[in-house]
C-alpha cells in the first residue's frame, strides 16, 4: 500500500474529520482538552517545533517562511528526525491525522510537518 498524505485537523473540531491514526503534534497540551476526551493513538512531542523556535515564531504570519524553513531543518535532526520516520512508517499502513491546537492550521507547525512528510515520501 503506498503511504498516504498526513490530515492535518484542529484537536478542537470535534467534527469526526480526524480519521485513521490521530496524533497530537504540539509540545504542549491543549487548554481545555481533558486527556480522557482526546481520543489520541498517540502525543508526539519530539516531532513539535522546538520550545525555542516556537516562542520565537509566536505563530506570526510574517515569520511563518523562516519558522519554516528552521523547523524542517529541526526535524533533520534528532529527535525530529526519529518521530518523522515513525510517522512515515504509520502513514504506509494507514491514515493518520496530525492534530494540532493553533488557530491558524495553515500557519502552523502541524502543516510543516505534513508537507514534510508528504515529500519525503515521494
Amino acid at each position: 500500500m503506498p503511504p498516504r498524505d498526513p490530515q492535518v485537523r484542529r484537536i478542537y473540531d470535534g467534527d469526526g474529520s480526524a480519521a485513521g491514526y490521530r496524533v497530537l503534534v504540539d509540545r504542549l497540551w491543549p487548554r481545555g482538552v481533558k486527556k480522557a476526551d482526546a481520543a489520541l493513538d498517540e502525543w508526539l512531542k519530539d516531532v513539535a517545533p522546538s520550545t525555542d523556535l516556537r516562542r520565537w515564531y509566536g505563530h506570526d504570519p510574517e515569520r511563518f517562511e523562516q519558522f519554516a524553513r528552521r523547523y524542517r531543518a529541526e526535524l533533520e535532526e534528532p529527535p525530529g528526525y526519529d518521530a518523522v520516520r515513525h510517522l512515515r512508517e504509520l502513514a504506509g499502513t494507514q491514515a493518520v491525522t496530525l492534530l494540532t491546537a493553533t488557530r491558524d492550521v495553515e500557519h502552523s507547525g502541524a502543516q510543516v510537518l505534513s508537507e514534510h512528510l508528504a515529500h519525503r515520501q515521494h
